[in-house]
């Protein structure tokens, strides 16, 4: 078997390929010249430079290494940096996605194609609706969450027309080391890192701390994608979470407790933190991957230790 990755040395990328090498599986993947490197479980060697909108560039890759499976992780990933990034989140996700079922498809393979589809892709809707199931309608406010409903729907365009294999896991927000400080869990993590270390004032600087989220940490994560990649059927949407919420002041107050600051830090709410919108809660229904035999391994507490550890040896 041999698995082929796209943005193999981001979070959700270099997890997979850390698990399939474990496994015998035979490992390549692409990343743009520009990614950092974390691969720590397999050599650089199988780490291709290239540009998922590079269309000839991706089908010379695909079309020589022929992989059994192509997991689609590369991707503009963050939902508050779409607002700044417009273009480039729906070049990057939608065409890059465009480029990647074409390039599957031309392969002439009968290669299995998992695409990183996400919750955001749900939306506006009322926070009595959850723990929101896959038959929910689509209604995404954030250009992050329009360019995933455009990813998805080009996989089932593909699924439905052309017979391909593809897998739709609407991931949850997943968490885990050597992110950067784009989301609410890292930046905290690193603002607590640089205090611990005595090389920021006591100070927290936070947006809005009233929603709540289901986080999954990204080793949990990658396992039940995993499961619906052996289990699942193709064109069918698959909630990757755990199925419960915690608020973002929690997760704060956590970290907190962790790096041993509590009582000791000041909260200063920064205005520029805030989004133009912010759903007040997501909240996933697991019940279809946990049908396939999930079974979650790591607390959320688990998680923002590993979290915050990674951010004091990383400053």
């Amino acid at each position: 078997m041999k698995v082929f990755i796209t943005g193999i040395t981001g979070m959700a990328g270099s997890e997979f390929a850390r698990v399939y090498e474990e496994q015998g599986v035979e490992v390549f993947g692409v990343a743009r010249s520009s990614a950092a490197s974390r691969m720590n479980a397999i050599q650089d060697k199988r780490v291709i430079r290239c540009d998922i909108t590079d269309r000839e560039a991706l089908e010379k890759v695909i079309a020589k290494l022929k992989p059994d499976l192509i997991i689609h992780m590369a991707a503009q990933a963050f939902n508050g940096m779409s607002w700044d990034c417009e273009y480039l989140t729906h070049e990057t996700n939608y065409i890059g996605t465009l480029n990647v079922l074409k390039c599957a498809l031309k392969n002439g393979s009968s290669a299995k194609v998992l695409l990183a589809c996400s919750s955001a892709e749900y939306g506006d809707f009322d926070p009595a609706d959850c723990p929101l199931k896959e038959e929910m309608p689509l209604r995404p406010i954030t250009p992050y969450g329009v360019s995933k409903v455009g990813v998805e729907m080009l996989g089932y365009q593909y699924y439905t027309n052309f017979g391909l294999p593809v897998y739709f896991p609407r991931m949850f927000i997943h968490v885990g080391t050597g992110h950067p400080p784009a989301t609410a869990i890292q930046n905290f993590a690193r603002q607590i890192a640089l205090i611990a270390k005595g090389k920021a004032e006591s100070i927290m600087y936070v947006g809005n701390l009233t929603t709540a989220r289901d986080f999954i940490d990204v080793r949990d994560g990658i396992a039940a994608m995993m499961l619906l990649i052996d289990r699942g059927m193709p064109g069918q949407p698959v909630n990757i979470c755990t199925g419960k919420a915690y608020k973002i002041e929690e997760i704060l107050d956590m970290l907190i407790e962790i790096a041993g600051l509590r009582g000791k830090v000041k909260i200063v709410q920064d205005k520029s933190l805030l989004r133009a919108s912010d759903e007040p809660l997501l909240l996933g229904n697991n019940q279809k991957i946990l049908n396939f035999g999930f079974i979650q391994k790591y607390t959320i507490y688990d998680t923002l230790c590993g979290v915050y550890q990674d951010w004091i040896n990383r400053i």
